[in-house]
């Protein structure tokens, strides 16, 4: 399902959020969490020492004139704001560590989730839209877990040491004083619900924009061929545009918590000066309570003020929390099933039996499809295009699951085997290779893990790769760039042959794995499949005429069903389906391509 019309599946709000980065966030941490929690509490417990402090120093020393209150009361305020920096630094390094530490480790987490989804998963969600998870929102998380979070910590336990120093010296004053601030909740609250909204459409759109960067830079030559750079401005242009409507919100949103508590502080002041003045003129406080209660407020009204406008920043974060949760709690859809046993392949006889496939949901792919494939053998799916070829190769991997029937290797279902071995017993190459930006060594030992030296060069002999290997300026340790663009279309197509012969599956799965290759590269490519399709069952999906030609059995597929079975003599001599895409497809083919290489 996509992302954007992925249903969270469970209550996103705020204290929700908030218990679920505690819990499978920090959890793993509690004891860096608790010394600091320690450090914060006496850090705070010190800031309210300096404003107690404030009493003597007044009455003591610029009241009364006593001397001998000076050099202690100055070490006292010396010792306080040692005390407090000392817990500061303390708090600020193991919380910053602690959230940096659940920031990674919920990026790792949710790259290995993603691992484990289902590929029809990535077929309904864009590359961008997944990227901006991966990115976007983990940034705009790591402020929730690393500021926010830790931060409410830090600016509470302040507000509740320095009110309590407040109460201490005058609890009547204190109660004029606070009167004002619940009048800010609610308009701190709807910046808070407006915040987490225009987060969210900010992150859906990075992700739309992530999406059409890739695209033009992956298809820069089409884009520059057809002279569509001013088409692909202008949609990028759009986008950057809405984003920068969208930033802008946040921050007027995000500014706008600062003068509320700005004119909510200026009006708890002028209590505290008109109620504070008029009993310290009428001796019923000492000028030392007044201004130890005074320098209380002037220090709490900085943590006050954080929480408030802490609020709108901590939804920024919780909105992509919330869409991160959303991706963490979509179950794979295809996984073992309870006692799975390991495939095991003797024969290697594939088949399918009565199998209906609907991608969708309504329109079938495959319509009760019976196909046998014959241990051993090279079987060719030929067809039109959507007659259900590379469906039923995405079937045997269990790419996907039938909706109705059953697929079979040596009678065995595929849905009662677990996937590890299924997986381990099938190898594909298909028309568009997949080489990662790392050294052709690493591209082949994709095919087993752990594969020695020896055994990556055997496999590349085989696929007749090794020659233009070792022709490149760095060998086996060239590396073959972002999708293998440094590399030819046939050197990158017998690196994946050379990574299959490596597996060593006893089925193989070939599709189209020529159809975009020049006549030399082919042959060449020919000679390395046909090494590797010895011995083992080959389903090929195919338009080559020599591949096509020489298989044991084709069988020949419209609107999801198997209309014609036989080699191609047979086929042709029934002059059928076969016989007829045969004449359009292959007559201009060499006439020598039909004795194979």
């Amino acid at each position: 399902m996509p992302l954007s019309k992925q249903k969270i599946s469970f209550d996103h709000s705020t204290m929700v959020l908030v218990r679920r980065l505690v819990r499978e966030g920090m959890r793993p941490y509690l004891g860096k969490v608790v010394l600091a929690v320690v450090c914060m509490v006496v850090g705070a417990a010190a800031n309210a020492g300096y404003a107690l402090l404030m009493d003597p120093v007044v009455n003591k020393i610029f009241t009364e004139r006593q001397p001998e209150f000076l050099l202690p009361l100055g070490l006292a305020v010396l010792g306080t704001f040692a005390l407090k920096s000392a817990c500061n630094y303390g708090e600020a390094v193991l919380l910053s560590k602690v959230g940096l530490r659940v920031i990674a480790d919920m990026q790792s987490r949710l790259f290995a989730h993603l691992m484990r989804l289902d590929v029809a998963f990535f077929h309904s969600n864009s590359t961008g839209r997944i990227l901006s998870r991966m990115t976007n929102d983990i940034s705009q998380m790591r402020f929730a877990v690393s500021d926010a979070l830790t931060g409410a910590g830090k600016d509470a336990s302040s507000l509740v040491f320095l009110v309590g120093a407040m109460f201490y010296q005058d609890w009547r004053l204190s109660l004029w004083t606070f009167f004002v601030f619940p009048l800010a909740i609610l308009p701190i609250a709807k910046l808070g619900r407006r915040m987490r909204k225009v987060t969210d459409n900010t992150q859906e759109h990075l992700g739309q924009l992530t999406t059409y960067l890739e695209q033009a830079i992956q298809g820069i030559r089409v884009v520059k061929a057809y002279g569509m750079e001013n088409y692909e401005k202008a949609k990028v242009g759009s986008l950057v545009e809405t984003l920068q409507d969208l930033t802008y919100k946040a921050a007027r949103v995000r500014a706008a918590s600062s003068p509320i508590m700005e004119l909510l502080g200026g009006v708890a002041i002028t209590v505290v000066i008109l109620y504070g003045g008029s009993r310290v003129i009428g001796g019923e406080t000492t000028p030392g309570a007044f201004f130890s209660f005074i320098t209380a407020l002037m220090l709490a009204y900085r943590p006050l003020k954080s929480l408030a406008s802490l609020n709108t920043n901590l939804q920024a974060g919780l909105a992509a929390a919330a869409r991160t949760f959303a991706v963490l709690d979509a179950p794979p859809v295809i996984q073992d099933r309870s006692g799975a046993a390991d495939l095991v392949v003797l024969e290697g006889n594939v088949r399918l039996e009565g199998v209906f496939f609907t991608y969708d949901g309504s329109r079938s792919v495959l319509d009760g499809i019976d196909l046998a494939v014959p241990g051993g053998k090279t079987v060719a799916l030929v067809g039109a295009s959507g007659a259900g070829k590379s469906t039923v190769l995405n079937l045997l991997p269990r790419f996907y699951d039938v909706t109705d029937g059953h697929v079979l290797i040596d009678g065995q279902d595929v849905r009662d085997v677990s996937m590890a071995s299924l997986r381990s017993k099938i190898a594909l190459v298909s028309q568009e290779i997949t080489l990662f930006d790392d050294t052709i060594r690493a591209n082949i030992a994709y095919g087993r893990f752990g594969a020695s030296d020896e055994e990556i060069e055997t496999a590349a002999r085989l696929a007749a790769a090794h020659d233009f290997i070792v022709s490149l300026p760095e060998g086996y340790a060239t590396v073959v760039g972002e999708r293998g663009l440094n590399l030819s279309g046939g050197q990158r197509q017998r690196l994946a042959i050379a990574r299959a012969m490596l597996k060593n599956a006893p089925i193989l799965l070939l599709d189209e794995a020529t159809s975009a290759l020049d006549t030399e590269s082919e042959r060449q490519v020919q000679v390395a499949l046909d090494h590797l399709m010895k011995g083992r069952t080959t389903i090929v999906i195919a338009h080559r005429l020599s591949t096509v030609v020489n298989a044991d059995l084709i069988h020949v597929l419209d609107r999801g069903r198997v209309i014609e079975s036989g080699d191609h003599a047979t086929l042709i001599a029934q002059d059928g389906i076969y016989a007829r895409l045969y004449a359009m497809q292959f007559a201009d083919e060499p006439v020598a391509a039909a004795s194979g290489p």
